[in-house]
């Protein structure tokens, strides 16, 4: 069974969504196990047909979920040493108005108070507030960094010095 899904999965789903896309529409593969979309069970007569089953359930639903929220979920999932987002401003700024007021590291408790104080607001706040749930799960550290500063990615892993704000637990 698994050759079976490797080949239809990784090949054939592939060869159809790129021949619709060449046609000129747009196409996304999926295969049911995607995302639990079709749940299903052994067919009454499985034992006689091989993997033969059912489907049980399926889930239509769908949902907008931040994707911050869902990179410090996957990266606590996964047990990462780190989190990294990457935003279009330079980090956790001790002044909102003030650009050149980058915290480079804060705590848990410091986000927290900076939070509760008014100083962190907007769409930082999901940001904040996903590190420190990942960190609460086991992350080590989160950043925050400016991704419209070329390579900051690499500065920030590679460089003692990083180029956004971290947090630690």
């Amino acid at each position: 069974m698994e050759v079976v899904e490797m080949v239809l999965v990784g090949k054939v789903n592939k060869q159809l969504v790129s021949l619709i896309s060449l046609a000129g529409a747009t196409a996304v593969g999926l295969c049911g196990k995607d995302a639990r979309l079709l749940t299903a069970r052994p067919s009454p007569d499985a034992a006689a047909l091989g993997f033969v089953g059912e489907v049980t359930r399926v889930d239509p639903s769908a949902y907008n979920i931040n994707a911050d929220t869902a990179a410090g979920e996957i990266a606590a999932a996964i047990g990462a040493e780190k989190l990294l987002l990457i935003t279009d401003v330079s980090g956790i700024l001790a002044d909102r108005d003030d650009p050149g007021s980058l915290v480079k590291e804060i705590d848990i408790a410091g986000v927290r108070r900076m939070v509760a104080e008014g100083k962190v607001g907007g769409g930082m706040i999901p940001k904040v507030e996903c590190c420190v749930r990942a960190l609460a799960q086991g992350v080590h550290t989160a950043s925050i960094i400016d991704g419209r500063v070329p390579h900051s990615l690499l500065l920030e892993i590679l460089t003692d010095e990083g180029t956004g704000t971290m947090i630690t637990g």
